[in-house]
């Protein structure tokens, strides 16, 4: 059985033309409804984008906050250090006063005595009297006496014993005299070296760096 359309061709042209117009506009709702939901999605991943950023930022304040607090301990170890620094070269070269005199007490003949006992730091007398500094002769300082005794074989003695004593080194009599007061006896000024041995063990710090 066929079918035959009996409507007037202008008819026919206007449907096709409502479905083409039909068609189109339900692409056009679909184009917008895509773009739409793109956009929802971007926004979604730039939310997420922002998220991690502000996350980030509170991060980093708190590291710095936490750096900052640090920095009074790190400050702290600083003027520590230069504090150190600054005692180290204080007691660089020290020597001990008191043990010194300990060490003449205790090596000093017993028909010996002093009239005067002078340190000097940093340089070392030679026996022709130069002098030479501590770089070059390795030598720290050198300690200087002056007295009486009233053998001569006692002065040999006290040579021989203050070359004993740790730390002193090269001893030697500048000068030696008869005392014209005492038959006998002899009136002496006599040197002896001062190693590193002879310093404190700040002193010996200090001067090793």
């Amino acid at each position: 059985m066929s079918r035959v359309n009996l409507l007037p061709h202008e008819i026919k042209q206007g449907q096709r033309a409502r479905r083409r117009t039909f068609v189109v506009l339900l692409g056009g709702v679909v184009l917008v409804v895509l773009i739409i939901l793109y956009w929802v999605v971007q926004g979604f991943a730039l939310q997420g984008v922002q998220d991690d950023i502000e996350a980030q930022n509170t991060t980093n304040q708190s590291l710095q906050r936490n750096i900052a607090d640090l920095q009074q301990f790190e400050d702290l170890q600083t003027k520590a250090q230069s504090q150190q620094q600054l005692i180290g070269t204080a007691f660089a070269g020290e020597l001990s006063y008191s043990g010194a005199l300990v060490d003449v007490s205790r090596v000093i003949p017993s028909d010996t005595y002093l009239t005067s006992m002078t340190v000097t730091t940093g340089t070392a007398p030679t026996e022709e009297g130069a002098t030479t500094t501590e770089s070059t002769a390795g030598f720290v300082g050198t300690l200087t006496f002056s007295g009486s005794t009233l053998h001569f074989e006692s002065l040999s003695t006290w040579l021989t014993r203050l070359e004993g004593v740790d730390g002193w080194a090269n001893p030697w009599a500048s000068t030696i005299n008869q005392d014209s007061t005492t038959p006998g006896a002899f009136t002496f000024d006599t040197s002896v070296d001062l190693t590193t041995d002879a310093l404190t063990e700040r002193g010996r710090g200090a001067a090793g760096g």
